[in-house]
């Protein structure tokens, strides 16, 4: 399974809300959600918050073995 547990957690470090992240990536709220409850997004959704969040896809997601 994927979790988006530390996408989460950088945003709180960050202290970036979600409302500003979607602003900033051009993403759709209902992606948001699927980010939110573990559910699939694209590559391109994940490259959008690798480049606004000047970050790596491993500091957003992570394996767990199920």
């Amino acid at each position: 399974m994927i979790s988006y547990k530390p996408f989460q957690k950088l945003l709180i470090d960050r202290e970036i809300k979600k409302q500003d992240l979607l602003k900033m990536t051009g993403i759709s709220s209902a992606t948001m959600a699927k980010l939110n409850t573990n559910e699939y997004v694209s590559l391109e959704v994940i490259d959008k918050l690798c480049a606004a969040l000047g970050c790596q896809p491993g500091d957003l997601l992570e394996h767990i073995a199920e």
